[in-house]
């Protein structure tokens, strides 16, 4: 006896011959969500169609003949096996029919929905995608018309940039001037439980109600959780209750998210060409270390991690959501990472999962690991500066381009080794911080008000301040002559004056310390210090102990801790304070031993001006690395560069001059307005409130501008940039974090600073501002 071809959704039972859309309605009214009366006409009758069997159409209409309310009119919809899937979805290739009514029209439009499948359009579309006609098989709905006051559509995440949003669209009545007639809709967007955007009620006095939106947000996210994926969804609202008449799984969001919320403070600024491709299989391979020794085995590679756009660095988010889903945490929470500020009581939490659990073995190992890393520390630091001395190009030392090549990949390897530590060293060292800040809080001690480094001369060792101050004192010790002749004469005549010799075997000896920072210490293309002797010499003369405001701060021996706690918080105080040193010294010899690769670099652009290649040595810069390979490998004819390189200057000086945004979805940046100037607005990270006039500064060469009491404006800080912070006042910095150097020093210099201010570099010099620590504001007075 034959089965039929048309069943209410409810009659289905396990029929799976009814297609994707129906298979979803037969979902959400398994589990309770509420959907107009349905029914489907199987693929059976579909397959006796298409072979000619012109007999089934009769045999559908009586079966429909039995089973419709002939007074009542249905919408007929598609629903093939190949429709809504992840590989195919057929998005407005098949047709629906609205309010038909009558078995009749119904028929009709059965043989209408199933004649599509024969057209040139929907060929075509299968020949792209690698299938033919005879793989579609085509069921159809025939599902009740609501009589909608609101229709809409919902998206269970931002189906464009795959954020964690609630996004509604709606209109007034029928939902065909949504989906087919493109009419501009109202919509809302639900992050987290919070509004962050609604339709302006002044500008429309049909704004659906706001109750109505509520409940659709929850749900679309009850459906979601249930369906175990994200949905879009296509529903109506009669006036007493919403009805669910189409779901989707979305197919689109493996989006990459590209934020320079954590790439600011690793690759700060305009990246040239160069820097970039030596720097992302660095600093990425030493992070994706780190993440392999957690998860295992897997197949991320490092320039994955980063992307390249207005020169600058962005990190991809979704990446690193890709390594939070194999840590067992929510994919989710990656936008708390990213810096996403708004949202409500949902927001996500780092709660582990069964994922989690079954890498606790690993965890463990990991942790035992670095719970004993000063052992590792400690040797490596003393082994690695040795290694890198072997690095170091002799004076008159001449290396062929093939030599340069090689020494510069093995130097590749250590740095690379160093950066594994030096990352390994920040994440123990905030951790430490962490634990350290929860027994101060139980103690009611601030962390910023407390003194860590407890007058550890050790420490001072890697600070350039200290040594510049006790340089400045022997400066001040000359006579006012002596001192007119060596502001005059520079570095080079600083022999010709009598009594400076202490000066000048201090400078040397400055050199020797010192001499390898730069404005950054993560862009080798930039002149060291070694390199601008008078600009060492101008430090000095600049130089001004800072405010001793920093320095007033609570001890360890003022804290009031109960004895049996004494031994715990003294152990804890012990080991911040060491991670503090660590993280210095690995800093010094990282930046060191990545400075190096100036040289070689450098000594390469030699040859390449030789052979013609390029114009200028610093030239070099500004080619990739696999261009610079080539161009040692072919070496005759060699390569000619001139054109790209004077295209490539263009563009960083032309990317020096805009505000990027923070975050960009998919591979393709969006246009930039060079002139468009952002609001002073950003990051508080050292409390106080400020007003001085402002000096925008791009680098330590600027320091002669620098007077007491002036506000520094910066595109981002460095370890090189400290001499500039004993004369401030406050500090804004486009760019950086609550750990960022700039924030660091601020902090311990007691004077407020703001990071991550857009535009800020754009104010014009002596403009009066005030600087407010405590909320991120930059308000602009004037000038001077």
């Amino acid at each position: 006896m034959r089965e039929g071809y048309i069943f209410s959704l409810r009659e289905c039972g396990r029929i799976r011959r009814i297609g994707n859309k129906a298979e979803s309605l037969r979902f959400l009214a398994d589990k309770g969500f509420p959907i107009p009366l349905t029914y489907v006409c199987t693929w059976d009758a579909y397959v006796r169609y298409a072979q000619g069997d012109v007999q089934v159409v009769e045999e559908v209409g009586a079966e429909l003949a039995a089973k419709i309310d002939h007074k009542k009119m249905y919408a007929v919809r598609s629903s093939a096996n190949l429709e809504d899937g992840v590989d195919l979805s057929f998005a407005g290739q098949f047709r629906s029919v609205l309010n038909v009514q009558g078995v009749d029209d119904i028929l009709k439009a059965v043989r209408l929905i199933w004649d599509t499948t024969q057209s040139s359009s929907i060929r075509t579309y299968l020949e792209r995608k690698g299938r033919g006609v005879q793989d579609v098989k085509m069921a159809v709905i025939i599902q009740a018309m609501v009589s909608a006051e609101v229709s809409g559509v919902a998206f269970s995440k931002n189906p464009v940039t795959s954020l964690d949003e609630v996004l509604v669209e709606a209109v007034r009545g029928s939902g065909e001037a949504l989906v087919q007639d493109g009419s501009t809709p109202q919509r809302w967007v639900n992050k987290w439980g919070a509004w962050t955007s609604v339709p302006d009620a002044s500008k429309d006095d049909q704004v659906v109600p706001l109750d109505l939106i509520d409940d659709v947000v929850r749900q679309t996210k009850e459906i979601a959780t249930t369906y175990g994926r994200p949905v879009d969804l296509e529903w109506v609202f009669d006036g007493r209750s919403i009805k669910w008449v189409q779901m989707r799984g979305i197919t689109t969001l493996r989006v990459p998210i590209f934020s320079n919320r954590l790439s600011n403070e690793v690759f700060p600024g305009v990246i040239k060409p160069l820097v970039w491709s030596v720097n992302v299989p660095l600093v990425n391979g030493a992070w994706m270390t780190l993440f392999t020794e957690l998860i295992g085995p897997n197949d991320i590679e490092p320039e994955a991690l980063a992307g390249r756009f207005y020169s600058r660095a962005y990190f991809d988010m979704a990446a690193v959501g890709q390594i939070l889903e194999l840590l067992g945490l929510p994919r989710e929470s990656l936008e708390l990472l990213i810096g996403v500020e708004v949202g409500g009581p949902d927001r996500p939490t780092f709660k582990p999962s069964s994922k989690t659990f079954a890498l606790l073995p690993r965890i463990l190992r990991f942790g035992w690991d670095k719970l004993r890393f000063s052992r590792k520390i400690d040797a490596f630091l003393v082994a690695m500066k040795r290694q890198f001395r072997r690095f170091e190009l002799q004076q008159g030392q001449e290396l062929s381009a093939v030599q340069l090549l090689e020494r510069i990949d093995d130097l590749a390897v250590l740095v690379q080794e160093t950066a594994y530590y030096n990352t390994v060293i920040a994440v123990l060292m905030r951790i430490y911080n962490w634990l350290l800040k929860g027994q101060l809080d139980r103690l009611g001690v601030d962390l910023e008000g407390f003194d860590l480094t407890g007058g550890d001369e050790a420490l001072e060792a890697f600070d350039p301040n200290v040594e510049l101050a006790q340089l400045a004192r022997v400066y001040l010790s000359l006579d006012e002559d002596r001192q007119t002749r060596v502001r005059q004469g520079g570095y080079k005549q600083l022999s010709t004056v009598p009594g400076t010799g202490v000066l000048e075997s201090g400078i040397a000896q400055f050199v020797e310390r010192f001499g390898h920072l730069s404005n950054s210490s993560s862009d080798f293309s930039k002149k060291p210090w070694r390199e601008s002797p008078d600009l060492i010499l101008q430090m000095i003369i600049d130089h001004a102990p800072p405010a001793s405001g920093g320095r007033d701060r609570v001890q360890f021996s003022d804290l009031q801790i109960p004895v049996l706690r004494r031994p715990f918080v003294r152990a804890l105080y012990n080991r911040a304070q060491r991670f503090q040193w660590y993280r210095e010294a690995i800093s010094s010899l990282y930046t060191y031993g990545y400075g190096l690769f100036r040289d070689l670099f450098l000594a390469l652009g030699h040859h390449f001006v030789r052979w013609g290649s390029i114009a200028r040595v610093e030239d070099v810069f500004t080619l990739y690395m696999a261009e610079v390979r080539e161009t040692v490998r072919v070496e005759s004819p060699a390569p000619n560069w001139l054109g790209v390189v004077r295209e490539r200057k263009a563009e960083l000086d032309r990317m020096r001059g805009v505000t990027p945004p923070a975050m960009i979805f998919g591979h393709t940046a969006p246009s930039l307005n060079p002139d468009e100037e952002g609001g002073l607005k950003g990051t508080p990270t050292s409390r106080g409130v400020y007003m001085g006039p402002v000096r925008i500064l791009q680098g330590i060469q600027d320091i002669g501008k620098v007077r007491d009491g002036d506000v520094l404006v910066i595109p981002y800080s460095d370890v090189g940039w400290t001499p500039l912070f004993t004369r401030a006042g406050a500090v804004v910095a486009e760019s950086g974090g609550i750990l960022s150097h700039s924030s660091i020093i601020a902090r311990e210099y007691g004077i407020p600073a703001v990071v991550s201010v857009p535009g800020a570099c754009q104010l014009a010099d002596g403009t009066r501002v005030t600087v407010d620590g405590h909320n991120g504001t930059v308000t602009v007075h004037g000038d001077a």
